[in-house]
């Protein structure tokens, strides 16, 4: 699952439709915010240079839009846009434009009732992530009110590069294993094919931001689609 920062110059419906052909099963696109609390240097300057170059919540959706790509695409954006928004025009907004799911990092599950619930009466999965160091309680209801995928955060901190991939990442797909049906994918940190290939030896997939939004911050969008094709074809081997 590739992601991409919304309205950084770009990214385009262009753009998600190469991704899609370099073999993505789903798509992930940000929705710049200024005051990012999961995100690291990578993928705030994406958001910094989208935000200054006047992109709003509903020309990210446009772009989603306008792909109208058959595999499911979310959104990753924080809460505060939604409420400014109001969730039911934004969950409104975003099932007319083709969006599978949210991911809203910043409202944790024991906020997110009433969000779960709006979010599955339009049809919009609210995609919940789990983070290492939980309660085993809190792995329960995070699989109880799952759906469409759990986003399995592979390590402390924020996103972006690391050397290698961190041993808590299959602690929290193994602490959740028997406890959902829906897919695990682990995010954070994925930074090369190897290290997606280690992961799916024991997680569904792989989110991949970071990696893809470097070239794109350089204006290489060959080298972004290039490298989600190196990602496809490692998974698969």
């Amino acid at each position: 699952m590739p992601y991409v920062t919304g309205g950084l110059a770009g990214v385009d419906a262009e753009l998600l439709a190469a991704l899609a052909e370099a073999g993505a099963d789903a798509i992930e696109v940000g929705i710049p915010f200024s005051d990012p609390v999961m995100d690291g240097g990578v993928i705030q300057e994406a958001s910094r240079r989208a935000l200054e170059s006047g992109s709003r919540p509903s020309d990210v959706l446009g772009t989603i839009a306008e792909a109208s790509l058959e595999l499911p695409v979310a959104v990753m954006t924080y809460y505060n846009p939604i409420l400014r928004r109001g969730p039911d025009a934004f969950l409104a907004e975003a099932a007319e434009a083709g969006v599978a799911g949210t991911i809203v990092p910043d409202l944790p599950v024991d906020e997110a009732g009433q969000w779960i619930d709006r979010s599955v009466e339009a049809g919009v999965a609210p995609i919940l992530l789990a983070a290492p160091g939980s309660t085993p309680e809190r792995f329960r209801e995070i699989a109880e009110r799952a759906h469409g995928f759990v986003y399995c955060v592979a390590t402390y901190g924020v996103t972006g590069a690391r050397e290698r991939l961190a041993g808590t990442a299959e602690e929290v797909v193994a602490a959740l294993r028997g406890l959902t049906d829906v897919p695990m994918l682990v995010g954070v940190g994925i930074t090369t094919p190897d290290q997606a290939v280690q992961a799916c030896g024991f997680a569904d997939g792989v989110v991949v931001g970071s990696a893809l939004v470097r070239p794109l911050l350089e204006g290489d969008r060959d080298a972004a689609v290039g490298l989600a094709r190196e990602f496809r074809a490692a998974i698969q081997a």
